[in-house]
């Protein structure tokens, strides 16, 4: 579910948008998501200062209150 709308979310945003894919590392008590982007795509996802993967992580905490699951997103160049 997570995995779903950061994969969609991210999609909206990029100039590549068929690059976009999304993998869950599950681990002990942090799930950590990783989306891998076309290169020219990071910067629009990062944002400026940080504001654009800030927004993404602030939605994203929104779903540990329901599920009680810490996640961490990170971003990665195809």
């Amino acid at each position: 579910m997570i995995s779903d709308f950061v994969a969609q979310y991210a999609k909206l945003i990029a100039s590549y948008p068929e690059d976009i894919s999304v993998t869950v590392n599950d681990g002990d008590e942090i799930k950590e998501i990783v989306l891998y982007a076309n290169q020219a795509d990071i910067g629009k996802l990062i944002g400026k200062e940080g504001k654009m993967i800030g927004a993404i992580k602030t939605v994203i905490s929104g779903c540990k209150a329901k599920d009680g699951i810490s996640y961490r997103i990170n971003v990665e160049a195809v």
